[in-house]
């Protein structure tokens, strides 16, 4: 990559986008088809939901899923599990913007996001607790107990 004169450390703007987009065009994300349009042509309808971060981590009984949700309204989360895999939908509003005549920076993302993630292991979906505090969602699933290794003779 050619590099700035007489600042070796930073990236030219063309080289930033294909370092974030790839010489392919956009990265596809879970849920859309990422987009490298310019913010001001974005149209509210075809706006793309953003996709929520996660952890995902067992301890000797549970699996746990971790997700930061920060200002974001128990009423605005929806949580759901169908054939092992979780899905973590919610909208994280700005509030109200109507005053708003010029943004001069805007790197915060606001809107609906969502995530679908398969369970590495195999959980129990009737025994799951989703606690939010302090802006993390927390997903704590009971891990069904799998029997040790069984021999399998062969005929």
């Amino acid at each position: 990559m050619a590099r700035r004169g007489h600042d070796e450390d930073l990236l030219m703007e063309d080289e930033l986008t294909a370092a974030f987009l790839g010489d392919d065009g956009p990265i596809a994300t879970d849920d859309a088809q990422a987009t490298s349009m310019p913010a001001e042509e974005w149209d509210e309808e075809d706006a793309i939901p953003g996709q929520l971060a996660i952890d995902v981590y067992e301890t000797k009984e549970k699996l746990v899923v971790k997700a930061r949700t920060a200002g974001v309204n128990k009423s605005d989360l929806d949580v759901s599990i169908a054939d092992n895999t979780l899905s973590i939908r919610g909208t994280l509003s700005a509030g109200n913007e109507e005053d708003v005549e010029n943004y001069f920076v805007q790197e915060c993302y606001w809107g609906e996001f969502s995530r679908s993630i398969s369970l590495p292991v195999p959980v129990k979906e009737d025994e799951i607790e989703a606690v939010l505090k302090d802006g993390v969602l927390t997903i704590s699933f009971t891990k069904v107990k799998q029997d040790t290794v069984k021999k399998i003779q062969i005929l």
